[in-house]
């Protein structure tokens, strides 16, 4: 091989779509990403489904486990499928966390609260777990239990709440046998209140906050009142509704009071650390609690290993060993990794097999940029330009053998369901692509392409012969592009996944890839 330094642009939610009027990335004009496609070996690999540890291949691929398989070569069971496992085998109902729950509800008659994104989009959460876990409590005597729900439209059809809201009051209905009270509580938007990460917008949280554990939002009926209410005054899709609180008599059906048990039931960490640390951390300061004084708190999983977030979790996480980190750190090789503040847990946490931290400070270089706390279509140049301007700062300086970065705004500004924004941010993302080859060119790099799952390049849908705006990931595959002028690489024919690119990063790089990773393409 050329062994080269080697730079890896991930071109977060850009796959490859049918062409037509949804699809933004064939819309954008994107001279530098044609003349690649044109003049460079590239393969389509697969994003989704089995290829990165989820369930089945009808199973969204998102930037998380994307993240993980780009970065360590192998595919390992994820957030989904262990819980669906652990449910499955009746572990999740066996573990000291579970039993610790429903004792404090029995034993002090506290109520038992459910939190968490209510869809079957297996990206965040599914719904169906929700429901095995209350009908575990209900089985197990717990007398009063409450969902706090956050609505989708993201991962799933951008106006399904109603649909989801009806099969848990189906549920619900079932379980409130005599001396029980199983009900909503609460809810709202997941991009209003709850469910931000990376510290970005701790206000979001201290909604959420205030709506499930203060009952402090305007209050309905019922979470389907509510919701058809929002839409009629805002027309807004699921994800942008506002705060509501359910009543029952003037009052609310019940808030989290201190002494409950509360589980997130959320797999994915980004979105569920900052709540959790809301309720889990005796010394939180980022907002004022009021006269909180702590539940009995648990999230689906370890949503952070290393900071361990939260304390209590009902299934482990999936224990993620030999990196492309630790192969290039045991080889005394320099890594540079930089984004923007969306996705810089990405390059990093997610990319190091969720680890917090690094495997070798003096090895390894992380550049973070903050974001802009803005609607993403307002700016969908989003901060590509500066994400560019460190690469290629750092390409210039010669220090570093592998460098990575994520451009967000195929993913970010494709989940906002605004056509025209996403093919100005495909547009920017062009540019930024552009620079780096060129640097890359001039500097004596090897350059790759690749994204982590597709978004941008299916933003319509068509369900009964209608045709709507779609905010989920898509099911396509996205480019490998490989860019070394003057060297003619060929790669093998087949089919691949994300986790083929470490061992192909690997191979350029002159290193032999351990025997437990997926092949390399070359």
């Amino acid at each position: 091989m050329t062994k080269k330094p080697v730079v890896l642009v991930i071109m977060d939610g850009v796959g490859k779509g049918d062409g037509g009027p949804g699809d933004a990335v064939k819309l954008a004009n994107t001279p530098n990403l044609d003349r690649l496609f044109a003049t460079c070996p590239h393969n389509w690999l697969k994003a989704h489904g089995t290829a990165v540890g989820l369930p089945t291949d009808d199973d969204m691929g998102n930037s998380e486990v994307g993240h993980n398989a780009l970065g360590c070569g192998q595919i390992y069971s994820q957030g989904a499928k262990l819980v669906g496992e652990s449910i499955e085998t009746g572990a999740l109902f066996q573990s000291e966390t579970w039993k610790g729950l429903v004792a404090n509800c029995n034993e002090n008659g506290k109520a038992f609260h459910f939190l968490g994104l209510l869809s079957d989009g297996n990206v965040h959460s599914n719904i169906h777990h929700l429901f095995a876990l209350l009908r575990h409590a209900h089985a197990e005597g717990v007398k009063r239990a409450y969902c706090h729900i956050l609505l989708d439209g993201r991962d799933v059809p951008a106006t399904s709440a109603l649909e989801y809201v009806a099969q848990l009051e189906d549920l619900l209905r079932e379980l409130n046998t005599e001396g029980c009270d199983y009900a909503i509580a609460s809810g709202g938007g997941r991009m209003q209140i709850t469910m931000d990460r990376y510290e970005a917008n701790w206000p979001m949280v201290e909604a959420g906050w205030r709506t499930h554990v203060q009952g402090l939002a305007r209050r309905f009926p019922s979470a389907k009142e509510a919701i058809e209410t929002y839409r009629a005054e805002t027309n807004c899709i699921d994800q942008d509704l506002p705060a509501f609180v359910v009543e029952r008599n003037g009052q609310p059906v019940a808030t989290i009071a201190n002494g409950d048990s509360v589980v997130l039931y959320n797999f994915r960490g980004d979105r569920a650390q900052e709540i959790s640390l809301a309720f889990d951390c005796k010394d939180f300061d980022k907002f004022d609690r009021g006269d909180y004084t702590g539940v009995d708190f648990a999230g689906m999983l370890e949503y952070d290993g290393d900071l361990k977030i939260p304390t209590h979790y009902l299934v482990q996480p999936p224990v993620i060993k030999n990196t492309l980190t630790e192969l290039l750190c045991a080889h005394n090789l320099r890594e540079y990794a930089v984004s923007e503040t969306q996705k810089y847990g990405h390059v990093t946490y997610f990319w190091n097999g969720n680890r917090s931290g690094k495997v070798s400070e003096e090895l390894e270089t992380y550049e973070e940029i903050p974001s802009d706390v803005i609607p993403f279509d307002q700016a969908p140049a989003m901060k590509s330009k500066e994400i560019t301007d460190c690469m290629v700062k750092a390409m210039e300086s010669g220090k570093y053998d592998f460098l990575r970065c994520n451009f967000p705004n195929g993913d970010m500004v494709g989940h906002t369901g605004n056509i025209e924004a996403v093919v100005k941010a495909m547009e920017y993302v062009d540019e930024g692509v552009g620079r780096i080859i060129e640097a890359g060119k001039r500097l004596g790099y090897v350059v790759l392409v690749t994204a982590d799952h597709g978004n941008a390049d299916q933003m319509l849908e068509t369900k009964k012969g209608k045709t709507s705006i779609r905010t989920a990931h898509s099911l396509n595959p996205v480019p490998f592009i490989v860019y070394d002028p003057g060297v003619e690489h060929t790669l093998k024919e087949g089919k691949f996944g994300l986790a083929n690119v470490a061992p192909t990063v690997a191979t350029l790089l002159g290193l032999t890839p351990p025997a437990c990773w997926e092949e390399s393409m070359l």
